[in-house]
């Protein structure tokens, strides 16, 4: 995933928490922001130090991160994702954690069908 795609900035982070409209699961907690004169969309992520250590942590990210690359094709375009992994996700492997962000992507009408 390029790292223009992500999100980045707190500034950015909390636009989308105040302005963004959020959906959730028991795994995670996704905000979405539509934004004008934006072509591509973009990630934001955010795992809690209450999720293990930071080899956990990384790996939690490095996870979605390999998701979202496999689902960009069906994300829409023009919108902020900020993605906040919850607990559960510690004791997921891969497919448990993509097959639970297709789920609230999709609760969330984010999700374009294939």
């Amino acid at each position: 995933m390029k790292k223009e795609l992500r999100i980045k900035k707190n500034k950015e982070f909390q636009e989308a928490f105040q302005k963004g409209r959020s959906f959730a699961n028991r795994q995670f907690v996704v905000y979405v922001l539509t934004k004008e004169n934006q072509e591509d969309f973009r990630i934001g992520l955010s795992v809690s130090k209450k999720i293990g250590n930071a080899v956990m942590r990384n790996q939690i990210k490095r996870y979605i991160r390999q998701a979202v690359f496999e689902l960009s094709d069906q994300l829409t375009p023009g919108l902020d994702y900020v993605i906040i992994a919850r607990k559960p996700l510690a004791e997921m492997d891969f497919f448990e954690l993509k097959k639970s962000l297709i789920h609230v992507l999709k609760v969330g009408k984010v999700l374009k069908k294939k």
